[in-house]
């Protein structure tokens, strides 16, 4: 925990519900052990979606679209969402749930690898990315954002702080763990350094960057 529990937890507790459809989703998740993004970052994308309204959003890893869902309601009638899962059985289950949402025709959900689904995409094609797919990844899909993302465009990439592992030393992480723990703070650095970016790294959740694309 990176802030206090108890100060997340008054947080949390202010909350309002995002409806009957999300809690349900968020219920199913947490019953299923299914990762979906954390309520304080849940507020901090419903705030940065509001002020922005991008038209063109990207969303690596889509698990049963309960992100995509709620980046949907914040967004006009003008905007799409293209979002991106590669684990097979999460995909029916999120067709649903955007169907149940009415949302069939604003997001459209890709069953593939992520890295590879945005080396099809055009170059200064997205507004805004939000990046919650695998990890280890990130440095790689950085590549391409910075490729993707027009000019004023947001990236917003959660789970930057792995549970605090991240300042600990290296070998105090598990071994199955070190990839994405070597991956990851050589994602920070990177983000950090971009010259075509301007990031601040933010303590919310398990650690967000978010970086805007200079004009």
């Amino acid at each position: 925990m990176i802030v206090n529990e108890r100060i997340v937890s008054y947080i949390h507790s202010l909350e309002r519900s995002n409806g009957p459809l999300l809690d349900e989703m968020e219920a199913y998740a947490k019953e299923n052990r299914v990762p979906i993004i954390r309520k304080e970052v849940e507020s901090f994308l419903k705030v940065l979606l509001t002020m922005k309204q991008p038209e063109q959003i990207l969303e690596l890893g889509t698990a049963i679209g309960y992100s995509a869902i709620l980046m949907g309601g914040c967004l006009d009638e003008k905007s799409k969402i293209i979002t991106i899962e590669n684990y097979e059985k999460r995909i029916p289950i999120a067709r649903e749930n955007i169907r149940r949402a009415g949302m069939e025709d604003k997001i459209h959900l890709i069953f593939g690898d992520a890295l590879e689904e945005m080396k099809k995409m055009g170059n200064e094609s997205v507004d805004f990315l939000f990046m919650d797919a695998a990890k280890a990844q990130y440095p790689f899909y950085l590549d391409e954002a910075l490729r993707l993302l027009k000019p004023g465009a947001v990236l917003v990439a959660d789970n930057v702080f792995q549970e605090g592992d991240l300042v600990e030393s290296r070998y105090v992480v598990n071994r199955r763990d070190r990839t994405i723990y070597t991956r990851m703070r050589e994602y920070l650095y990177r983000v950090k350094n971009e010259s075509s970016l301007v990031t601040s790294i933010l303590p919310v959740g398990d650690g967000l960057t978010v970086s805007v694309k200079e004009r």
